[in-house]
């Protein structure tokens, strides 16, 4: 019995040594099997490097400011007895806008007026009378100091009574008005916002090291996010003569144009000056360059001949690059490239130098110099 089991114990041993025996070989066949043959393609999307122009530019952010705008005040206290002007108005330089009360102004007014023509009288009379030697000359230095008081009460008065009449001090929009008939307004009190721009500024600043860049009648061009396919032109006009101690930058103010009254006092600008002569890089879009610590790379797509007088095939080298300036999505390359080249701008991940690749362009990342948002 025993020598029974111990011959089924053998035979069993036996098969499953045979078995494992046979799956360790067939493994083994299939990795060596697997070895001899490449990897497949990886794909990849690809563009072809290309010179195009760049133009150096100095970026910042600015305010719209109006050519002419004031807080319209009152200078003297008084009740509002007339309001000329409707919200949102155009007004001319000169017009009037609110009436104040001046009725005891103006009775004021005529009582002085009416001395000064008594002084004017008696100063008359005692010029006549001292040409004969009949008043003393102290007399008629008292007339004429007195007519010369009274004609600058006068005066006074006048322009006490023109202050109660508030006009428009130049040509322009008015706001959202804020005063209403029989309002009692004190002086400095703000009636309403005026502002005139036909033509508007953009203060914006720049760092201390971009000063000898800049210059009065330098073009730039300005981006408003109201507008977002559409920039506006204009020139430097004035450049602070000192530099923030603070921040060490430096306040530029430049004019723009604005007949249809499009950009309006307070909008956030882009600004972007044109510095310097246009210059020519490669240019790639951003994806394609991967940046490391050892230094910033591309992948070169080249064809590799095929044997037995096959298709060749494509095959990715990695290149060191020096990258340059960016714009949008896209980046200058200053060396390591040549146009012409085909380079790798998506799909790096999965390469190595050396990797065979399959080109499908179906889908691009983005490669725009000034990219505008989506709602995508």
């Amino acid at each position: 019995m025993i020598k029974r089991m111990l011959i089924m114990l053998v035979c069993v041993g036996l098969l499953f040594g045979g078995i494992f025996t046979y799956k360790a070989y067939v493994g083994h066949v299939i990795a060596v099997a697997m070895s001899a043959q490449p990897p497949p393609p990886v794909t990849v999307s690809t563009t072809m490097a290309r010179l195009t122009a760049w133009q150096p530019e100095l970026k910042s952010v600015g305010t719209v400011r109006a050519a002419q705008g004031v807080e319209v005040t009152t200078e003297i206290a008084g009740l509002v007895r007339e309001v000329y002007f409707h919200s949102g108005d155009d007004v001319q330089a000169g017009q009037v806008l609110v009436q104040l009360n001046a009725d005891a102004d103006k009775a004021l007014l005529h009582s002085l007026q009416a001395e000064a023509e008594l002084a004017r009288t008696t100063y008359e009379r005692d010029r006549q009378q001292f040409a004969v030697k009949a008043i003393s000359q102290a007399t008629l230095d008292v007339a004429q100091a007195d007519l010369k008081s009274k004609l600058a009460q006068v005066d006074q008065q006048a322009a006490d009574v023109e202050k109660k009449t508030i006009r428009a001090p130049f040509s322009g929009r008015i706001g959202i008005s804020v005063v209403d008939p029989g309002q009692y307004l004190n002086p400095g009190e703000r009636i309403v916002t005026l502002q005139s721009y036909d033509s508007v500024y953009v203060d914006f600043m720049l760092p201390q090291q971009d000063a000898a860049q800049i210059a009065l009648g330098q073009a730039l061009s300005v981006a408003i996010n109201t507008y977002p396919e559409r920039s506006f032109e204009g020139i430097i006009t004035a450049i602070d003569p000192k530099v923030d101690p603070q921040t060490r930058n430096i306040q530029v103010e430049a004019t723009l144009a604005n007949p249809k009254h499009e950009l309006l006092p307070g909008m956030f600008a882009a600004v972007q000056v044109r510095a310097g002569q246009a210059q020519h890089f490669i240019t790639l879009p951003q994806t394609a360059v991967t940046y490391n610590p050892y230094g910033e790379t591309v992948f070169v797509v080249e064809k590799k001949p095929a044997g037995n007088q096959g298709p060749p095939e494509l095959i990715a080298r990695q290149t060191f690059v020096t990258p340059g300036p960016t714009r949008g999505d896209q980046v200058a390359i200053t060396s390591g490239l040549k146009e012409g080249d085909t380079i790798v701008t998506s799909g790096q991940l999965k390469l190595k130098s050396g990797s065979r690749v399959a080109v499908n362009n179906d889908i691009q990342p983005s490669n725009e110099a000034a990219p505008l948002p989506t709602d995508e």
